[in-house]
C-alpha cells in the first residue's frame, strides 16, 4: 500500500495551480473483495482532505459524493476549473466547518476521477478494463472507503454525510460498520432504488450503448468516445434532478435567442438549450463506462435485502445517531422514501431526527443554497461534537 499524489489529473485539462488530490494505492496483498464474487487488485482510491486531524483522531468526517460527483467537494476541480460541488457546505466557518473538523472525500470505486474504474489499465492485459471491470455495489464502495480510513490511520469517524448516492453510502456505513461511525446523515436518498429510478438509469445506459462510438465499451482502444450517447444520458438524468416548479420558474416556454419558432429541430426553447449545455459539459469530465457502472451500483442498492426484507434489522442495536433530510419537491427520492428510513430506525429505538425542507428546487436542493439545510447540518454536527467532547 502506497500513498501518492494523484497523477491522473496532472495531465489532462487541469486548471493552473489546481490541487489534483492524493491517492492510496493498494497492492496485491490488500485486494478489495467485491459482492459480485471477484476481487479487485491492485486498486487505487483518490481522495481529498480539508482541515486538520486532531491528535485523538476524533474529528474526522467522511463526505460521500453522488453519482457524477467526485472528491473535489470544496476545492477547484482540476479538469473544469470550477469550484467544488459543496463549497457552500464545506469550508472554514461553513456548516461542515474545516476549522473544527477533518473532512475526507473519496472518489468511489468504478468512477473516473482517479479511483480505479473501467477507464483504468487492467494490469493483467495492459489495456483499459472497459467492460472487463467487475460490477461494483454501494457496499463495495463503502468497503473501499473503510480500507482508505485504515490506510489513513483513522479508526472512527465523527460522522458520515452524503446526498443522493452519497446518502446510500452513508446508510451502508451504518449497516456495515456501525462501530466505526458516531453519526450518520443521509440527505435526499432512499434505502433502495425504485423501479422508476432504475428505468431512468436504463434509458441513459441504452443511450450510451446505442452510440456507434461506444464500440462495445472498448472505445478507448479505438480512439473514440461515445459523447453523444453520454450527453443524452446526462440530459435525461438532469431532468430528474429538478422539479416541474423549478423548470417552469427558470425557463417556462421562453425561446432561446430568437423572437419566433424556427420550425426546425434546433433548440427553440431555453430549456432545450440548457439541457444541451448540461450534456456537452458533462462529457468533458466523465467517462461513459463509469456512468454505466455507477448507475448499476445504485440500481442494485437495497439495504433491506440482506435482512430478509426487514429494513429495521439493518440498524438493530445501532449505536449511531442519525439525521435524515428530505425535500418536499424531490420526486427522484421523495420524502416518503426518506421517512421509510426514519420509521425503520424508530422501530429499533435508534436515535434519529427527521427534517423535511420545503423547497421547489427538486432533488438538487441538497447542492443548492438552502439555509434550513445548512442550519440543520450545522446544528446536528454541533450536537454530535459536543456529545463527543469536541469544542
Amino acid at each position: 500500500m502506497t500513498e501518492t499524489a494523484n497523477p491522473r489529473f496532472l495531465r489532462p485539462l487541469s486548471a493552473p495551480g489546481a490541487d489534483a488530490g492524493k491517492a492510496v494505492n493498494f497492492g496485491p496483498d490488500k485486494p478489495l473483495m467485491l459482492d459480485c464474487g471477484r476481487t479487485l487488485s491492485p486498486f487505487s482510491i483518490a481522495y481529498m482532505t480539508y482541515g486538520t486531524l486532531n491528535a485523538a483522531k476524533s474529528n474526522a468526517i467522511l463526505i460521500c459524493h453522488a453519482l457524477t460527483g467526485d472528491q473535489f467537494v470544496a476545492s477547484e476541480h482540476p479538469v473544469t476549473g470550477k469550484p467544488g460541488w459543496w463549497t457552500m457546505m464545506v469550508g472554514p466557518g461553513r456548516p461542515i466547518d474545516t476549522d473544527r473538523f477533518f473532512v475526507i472525500c473519496a472518489n468511489v470505486i468504478g468512477s473516473c476521477m482517479g479511483s480505479t474504474g473501467p477507464a483504468e489499465i487492467d494490469p493483467a492485459t495492459g489495456k483499459p478494463y472497459a467492460l472487463d471491470f467487475p460490477l461494483v455495489t454501494i457496499r463495495d464502495m463503502v468497503r473501499a472507503q473503510s480500507m482508505l480510513l485504515d490506510a489513513l490511520g483513522i479508526e472512527t469517524l465523527l460522522a458520515v454525510i452524503g446526498g443522493s448516492m452519497g446518502g446510500m453510502q452513508a446508510l451502508q456505513w451504518a449497516a456495515s460498520y456501525p462501530k466505526r461511525v458516531r453519526a450518520v446523515m443521509p440527505i435526499a436518498c432512499a434505502a433502495r432504488h425504485s423501479a422508476q429510478n432504475i428505468a431512468f438509469h436504463e434509458v441513459g445506459r441504452q443511450a450510451i450503448m446505442a452510440d456507434p462510438d461506444w464500440k462495445g465499451g472498448d472505445y478507448q482502444s479505438h480512439g473514440t468516445r461515445p459523447s453523444k450517447g453520454l450527453a443524452v444520458a446526462r440530459m435525461a438524468a438532469h431532468i430528474t434532478y429538478l422539479s416541474e416548479m423549478a423548470l417552469q420558474r427558470k425557463f417556462g416556454r421562453n425561446l432561446q435567442n430568437r423572437e419566433a419558432l424556427s420550425f426546425q429541430f434546433t433548440p427553440d426553447f431555453q430549456i432545450e438549450s440548457y439541457l444541451h449545455h448540461q450534456g456537452a459539459t458533462f462529457v468533458d469530465r466523465f467517462d461513459a463506462n463509469s456512468y454505466l457502472y455507477i448507475t448499476r451500483a445504485m440500481d442494485y442498492f437495497d439495504l433491506a435485502e440482506d435482512y430478509a426484507g426487514h429494513l429495521a434489522d439493518a440498524f438493530r442495536d445501532s449505536p449511531n445517531r442519525f439525521c435524515i433530510i428530505s425535500f418536499t419537491s424531490d420526486w427522484l427520492f421523495p420524502t416518503a422514501e426518506n421517512k421509510r428510513i426514519a420509521h425503520a430506525l424508530n422501530a429499533v429505538a435508534a436515535k434519529v431526527s427527521f427534517v423535511e425542507i420545503k423547497t421547489d428546487k427538486g432533488h438538487d436542493s441538497f447542492l443548492l443554497d438552502e439555509p434550513e439545510m445548512f442550519d440543520t447540518v450545522r446544528g446536528f454536527l454541533n450536537a454530535v461534537a459536543s456529545a463527543d467532547g469536541l469544542a
